[in-house]
């Protein structure tokens, strides 16, 4: 009996031990993503390089996952957003009335490469591969 007890003790330890590290995770991610403004250096839709439609924009992620995209310093459209650093995905949405080429950020993306101060992420939308690159 003392062995399922002590058993049972160490299982539910793991269990909190985890879901500790999962929240410390999602805690840096956030801290990473709203600590400062990120630009779109890299867009490919397949081969096509579309970057350049991104050029006037820069984005800030709060920490209550809305994302502001600014034009000229003037927040021109407002996006939802959340991270799952477990999965090592970004979601990210604009509405319908947002510019086309915000829409274009649309939809799950999984991140191939990340540091404090970029992230590279891939999603397929119909069959088109898009990459994407953010930078501080």
């Amino acid at each position: 009996m003392k062995n399922i007890l002590l058993f049972g003790f160490f299982f539910c330890t793991l269990a909190g031990c985890k879901k500790i590290i999962e929240s410390t995770q999602e805690n840096l991610v956030v801290k990473a993503m709203t600590d400062g403004q990120w630009k779109v250096t890299r867009f490919k839709r397949d081969t096509a390089d579309v970057t350049a439609n991104f050029a006037p924009y820069l984005f800030q992620f709060r920490t209550d996952n809305t994302v502001e995209a600014l034009n000229n310093n003037a927040v021109e459209s407002k996006g939802s957003w959340a991270a799952d650093a477990a999965a090592r995905t970004i979601v990210s949405s604009f509405n319908n009335n947002a510019a086309l080429t915000l829409q274009l950020l649309n939809g799950t993306w999984t991140i191939t490469n990340n540091s404090w101060t970029f992230v590279e992420a891939i999603q397929t939308v119909n069959g088109e591969v898009r990459t994407l690159r953010l930078d501080k």
